[in-house]
């Protein structure tokens, strides 16, 4: 017997909204990424790449704030697990954390070698 509830894309997409807005009300370096991108997406916009470089930096762009989400629902499982300092906790935190950091190195990284291509 299946117990799993009817799909409803209506309802899938109002998780996802209820999630970003949880985000955009608590989670303080998703609201800082966030403040960032409009000014990221301008420098896309005027410095002059072609097509795919500026794809390539739209995406890793994005990339950061998807690994950002997925390192707060990371820590908030966690914290709905225990709230007691142990080990395993610490690491599954900081192992999201370096998640994040990596994706913020491979933005940054991008935009390192194509500014070096453009000389």
């Amino acid at each position: 017997m299946n117990n799993k509830p009817k799909y409803s894309l209506f309802k899938n997409a109002k998780y996802a909204i209820d999630g970003l807005i949880h985000a955009l009300k608590s989670e303080t370096s998703f609201k800082l990424e966030l403040l960032f991108t409009p000014f990221v997406l301008l420098a896309i916009w005027y410095v002059p790449f072609g097509f795919e470089q500026k794809l390539i930096l739209l995406v890793t762009l994005i990339l950061i704030m998807i690994v950002e989400l997925l390192n707060s629902a990371i820590e908030n499982v966690v914290d709905l697990v225990t709230k007691q300092k142990h080990p395993l906790a610490k690491n599954a935190k900081d192992i999201a954390a370096t998640a994040v950091l990596f994706s913020v190195l491979l933005h940054l990284g991008v935009w390192i070698i194509l500014l070096l291509e453009l000389k």
